[in-house]
């Protein structure tokens, strides 16, 4: 019973956590996308300065990371295909942990690029590499929480019946068994 009764404010609780993450993370990616897609070249820039991919790669990555960013943060917002976007998100972060952190270790000094803008600082500018890489770890696991307890409260996928089984309510395999066994104490 004690069991019980400290998991129902816990199951009350994560949808809301829940819904949070998917909300802080998706207003991020928006706000990132929509810094950048309003002039791509400057995307592009911020991408090619990391000498970290080829420069046609860069290039198709730099036009095309605010669209994703965007698509990606609207799907969270609205809380539809919530796995599905978690864990592209999540991804987005890493991966942009390991941008920063390789532009780090090879000394480059640029700007994230993370919000637009990007590219090579000017003279007396400082990066900031560990502010950024710990807000961005920070959003890969707001990611990965989101996918782990989706689609949280106020979500479309619900709304539609898109949410399926959400793992909220502990392990079927056990359930019962606790039960059985009180019942035999």
């Amino acid at each position: 019973m004690i069991a019980s009764s400290a998991s129902l404010p816990a199951r009350t609780a994560i949808p809301l956590v829940t819904t949070v993450a998917r909300l802080v993370l998706g207003g991020v990616l928006i706000a990132a996308g929509w810094l950048k897609i309003g002039n791509p070249s400057d995307s592009v820039v911020a991408v090619k300065a990391y000498q970290l991919l080829p420069d046609s790669v860069a290039t198709t990555v730099g036009y095309g990371l605010p669209i994703i960013e965007i698509v990606v943060g609207v799907l969270l917002v609205v809380g539809l295909m919530t796995k599905v976007a978690g864990v592209i998100a999540a991804l987005l972060m890493l991966a942009f942990v390991f941008g920063i952190g390789w532009a780090w270790a090879h000394g480059l000094r640029i700007d994230c690029g993370c919000f637009g803008g990007g590219g090579e600082l000017g003279a007396g500018q400082e990066p900031s590499y560990l502010l950024d890489i710990l807000r961005d770890f920070g959003l890969v696991l707001l990611g990965v929480w989101t996918v782990r307890f989706a689609p949280g409260a106020f979500a479309l996928d619900s709304a539609l019946g898109l949410a399926g089984d959400t793992g909220r309510g502990g392990s079927d395999d056990d359930g019962d068994d606790d039960h059985d066994q009180g019942a035999r104490a």
